[in-house]
């Protein structure tokens, strides 16, 4: 099929690398001239494992250009994808401007019937919205879908391919949700067709749900702090229970960060207060997200007393480990607490340091992990990265003024940290 995808975020580019990669001839359409620029060279603007690879092959091949101009390649399109960002705003609602921007543009330049798609996370109604948006500058017949995304960042590409379900929502168009789902066809996956409301309700039902997952087994690592018992194996116990499951999200550490599951809590929060609904539970789960930031650093402050002048290593900064993503990161508002008490932060991460960079210039910055331990106090461990799974500890100790570890993310068997004498605090154990 011949197939627009506007927006190349996260989203936006898996969508329209992946369908190129089945087949499908992909106009993808941004803003960003930079951006353009930079893809039509194979360069991707995120970090996501083997996209390049993709864009490059499917480059070579003419499945897919990229392009500032939506006017002169939408009327080629039998299928357009709506994938522009929809940040929170201030009460944490989804922000439309840049869907319904889109929408606008669509609305302008159509002149026949087509299927419009929205990819991005948006409010239960935003299909309706679309569809208002473009009835004012076309007359004409079209069709509007929701087809949420489930994607994860840093196996992006695996998601796309081999997909837990795809989800397409209609109003009054079955034979657009139809022609939508033959895209995903070959992909063999479970596909539910939906109305639009129920559809743009999965994909925040389905994010809160694995939040609140993550904010439960943290509580529960609280309580086995005091008690002695060790969340890692309570959780192991709790997967083996086939109504909750061995993917379950039940890994003890420094909450859920990220594009989607800050954002999508607040978003359903917002909505259930728009609709007079008392979501109690959801307001917790944010609630202890963010205490569970707080509490890692009462940890450091409890074990080391007065931070001023102490030298804290950092090792992660990403929200997490295959991702250069920062957004609503743990470190983020962990470092800002660290460096207001007056700690002296070195940190490093394998792609995301450039980040932090811009956002927060006052952090020093190792080029390796071995380097930000050097005469260090404490080391701080917030992104898993397989790399520090494997780092040669005993070198960190002899290195490491104090050997202390807080480890936000129990990557390590805590009896084989403190046989070589470093001392060790972890989360829930």
């Amino acid at each position: 099929m011949k197939v627009m995808v506007i927006g190349t975020g996260y989203v936006g580019l898996v969508q329209g690398v992946c369908l190129a990669e089945l087949g499908n001839d992909v106009v993808c359409v941004d803003l960003d001239e930079t951006k353009i620029k930079k893809l039509n060279e194979a360069k991707s603007p995120i970090y996501e494992p083997g996209i390049e690879e993709l864009i490059k092959k499917n480059l070579e091949a003419g499945r897919i250009k990229f392009t500032t101009s939506l006017a002169t390649n939408i009327l080629d399109s039998e299928i357009i994808f709506i994938a522009v960002g929809t940040p929170p705003d201030e009460d944490g609602r989804a922000d439309l401007k840049y869907v319904l921007a889109a929408a606008e543009q669509i609305g302008k330049n159509l002149t026949h019937c087509q299927v419009v798609v929205n990819k991005s996370t948006v409010p239960i109604g935003t299909g309706q919205l679309v569809r208002e948006t473009i009835a004012k500058h076309y007359k004409g017949e079209f069709d509007v879908i929701s087809n949420p995304e489930f994607l994860k960042e840093g196996t992006a590409l695996e998601d796309w391919m081999r997909p837990d379900r795809v989800v397409i929502g209609h109003s009054n168009g079955h034979k657009a949700a139809e022609k939508v789902a033959k895209l995903y066809e070959v992909l063999e996956a479970p596909v539910l067709i939906t109305n639009l409301e129920t559809a743009e309700m999965i994909k925040y039902a389905s994010n809160s749900y694995l939040a609140t997952q993550i904010s439960f087994i943290n509580s529960v690592a609280g309580i086995c702090e005091k008690v002695g018992a060790n969340v890692v194996e309570v959780a192991k116990g709790m997967k083996l229970d086939k109504r909750i499951g061995e993917k379950a999200f039940l890994n003890a550490g420094l909450g859920y960060g990220g594009s989607c599951f800050p954002k999508d809590v607040e978003a359903l929060i917002q909505i259930a207060k728009d609709n007079n609904v008392d979501f109690k539970i959801l307001d917790e789960v944010e609630v202890v997200n963010k205490l569970q930031r707080e509490k890692f650093v009462q940890k450091v402050q409890n074990r080391l007393g007065n931070l001023k002048g102490k030298k804290i290593a950092v090792w992660g900064i990403a929200f997490k480990p295959k991702t250069d993503d920062i957004r609503m990161a743990p470190s983020v508002p962990i470092l800002e607490a660290l460096s207001a008490l007056g700690a002296d932060i070195v940190a490093f991460d394998t792609v995301a340091a450039e980040n932090l960079a811009r956002l927060m210039p006052e952090i020093k910055f190792a080029k390796k992990a071995m380097n930000a331990c050097e005469g260090a106090d404490a080391l701080l461990i917030i992104t898993e990265w397989d790399e520090f799974k494997q780092i040669d500890l005993a070198k960190v100790k002899n290195i490491m003024r104090t050997p202390i570890i807080f480890d936000g993310r129990n990557i390590y068997q805590s009896e084989v940290v403190k046989s070589l004498g470093i001392e060790y605090y972890s989360i829930g154990r």
